[in-house]
């Protein structure tokens, strides 16, 4: 098929300058960020302790690591789907009902069985692809209004709400980890009956953050308003599951596919790999937690430290360079005998390795939303959605493959993907300022 050469690469921003006429004077639309990062950390915290702990807990059959295979398969082809959804049921109902997935998976972990896990996993890949496509909806439709509301440069608030909302989330794995080595102190290492209690409180931790959902804004006619103006919104839910897959037909987004990729990769890379060939046999399963820990630090401090950095097109650009570079460092690192290391530094290399990825996911977390709701105005939803079928689908792809692969093959394939990702990101980046250029001129 050919692509649309009439697609403009980057929106003109000066058309969006005028205040929105659906805004309220009075609104607080920062209350509705801070609303959304605390529950998604409430949820988050409970979820990312509990997928850290599946591949430990369920090992019968290695039931933990296919249902995470299953749940990354499930959110991938829902994904497509999500934007429609979404747009029907608007982003604030669609961020409620996302959140019942992640209570369903939590809840069958009380028993785990085939009968039980596999069904929640399947569910919870339905409401993730939900969840996330709404929460950049909301979030990117937020950081708008603001702007138009005070006159503030539009990438500037979009930077700035992204990077509250990625340092709470990205908190999620050192909150959630400490809970855990808390609960589970002294437990039995491997039982199932002695996580009992933890998932409980996971739970109650979940209903939380659900309520919380609840008070956020419902900013369906707004949302409603901007669709209707955009000819790349439509009014059925169809025809905004076919804004999702004519997004395939930009070259803006195939040019940004492998770098969305890549972002699941290095994701589940952590989960599925560092933890099992690096942490585990040299910190042993108290460390797992640990070392998690460290990496939820970094990556929330760099989450915050880069939206706040975050101006417009030219510095996503250098940050999010600079954190590929940051995770290529890490990589590198990783070609080193770590198995034959001894004494402090061998103490601290996994804590050092799980820092420098903690940098580089928090500076891909913030920038690719951040650019995506700068260069995809017209069709946030389909964005998104192209965002995390990719990332899910990377992510599900590690979880099958990485048991079947030694460690230095599953490192080389990470700098392989890197350096393609790179690559295409820059070549995008060419012909976004050669449009901006012309325009200029």
């Amino acid at each position: 098929m050919a692509m649309n050469e009439e697609t403009p690469l980057v929106v003109d921003v000066d058309s969006r300058t005028q205040a929105s006429p659906f805004a309220p004077v009075n609104h607080n639309y920062k209350r509705d960020i801070h609303i959304l990062s605390w529950a998604f950390l409430l949820i988050f915290l409970a979820y990312g302790a509990a997928q850290n702990l599946e591949s430990t807990i369920n090992t019968d059959g290695n039931l933990g690591t296919i249902s995470l295979g299953i749940l990354y398969l499930s959110f991938t082809f829902f994904s497509m789907i999500a934007s429609a959804v979404v747009g029907t049921l608007g982003s604030r109902n669609a961020l409620v009902l996302g959140t019942t997935g992640y209570w369903l998976f939590i809840a069958a972990n009380l028993k785990p069985t085939w009968y039980t896990m596999i069904p929640a996993s399947l569910y919870l890949g339905f409401t993730a692809s939900i969840i996330w496509v709404a929460e950049g909806t909301y979030l990117t439709s937020t950081a708008r209004s603001h702007a138009k509301l005070h006159d503030l440069p539009e990438g500037t608030v979009i930077g700035k709400f992204n990077g509250e909302f990625w340092f709470m989330f990205a908190s999620h794995q050192f909150v959630g980890n400490l809970i855990t080595v808390a609960l589970l102190r002294g437990g039995k290492e491997g039982s199932v009956s002695g996580t009992t209690p933890l998932f409980v409180v996971f739970l109650c931790l979940m209903t939380i953050g659900t309520v919380l959902m609840c008070f956020l804004r419902d900013r369906s006619s707004e949302e409603k308003e901007e669709k209707d103006s955009c000819a790349s919104f439509c009014s059925s839910a169809m025809s905004l599951s076919k804004a999702a897959v004519a997004l395939l037909l930009d070259k803006r987004i195939l040019l940004l596919i492998p770098l969305l990729a890549y972002s699941g990769f290095q994701q589940a890379f952590v989960w599925a790999a560092f933890t099992k060939y690096v942490v585990q046999p040299k910190l042993g399963e108290p460390g797992v937690g640990g070392t998690m820990a460290v990496y939820g630090i970094f990556d929330a401090a760099c989450s915050l430290a880069a939206g706040r950095l975050t101006s417009g097109l030219s510095t996503i650009t250098k940050i999010v360079l600079g954190g590929i570079c940051i995770q290529a460092i890490a990589f590198l690192l990783l070609f080193v005998k770590y198995s034959t290391l001894s004494g402090a530094f061998g103490f601290l290399y996994p804590f050092l390795i799980a820092g420098l990825l903690g940098i580089g996911d928090g500076v891909l977390n913030t920038q690719i939303s951040a650019f995506l709701g700068i260069l995809f105005e017209n069709n946030l939803g389909g964005a998104f959605a192209q965002f995390k079928f990719w990332q899910s689908l990377s992510i599900a792809i590690i979880y099958f493959v990485s048991p079947h692969m030694a460690f230095h093959l599953i490192v080389t394939f990470m700098i392989a993907m890197l350096c393609i990702s790179v690559s295409a990101f820059l070549f995008l980046l060419l012909k976004v300022d050669r449009v901006v250029s012309e325009s200029s001129s």
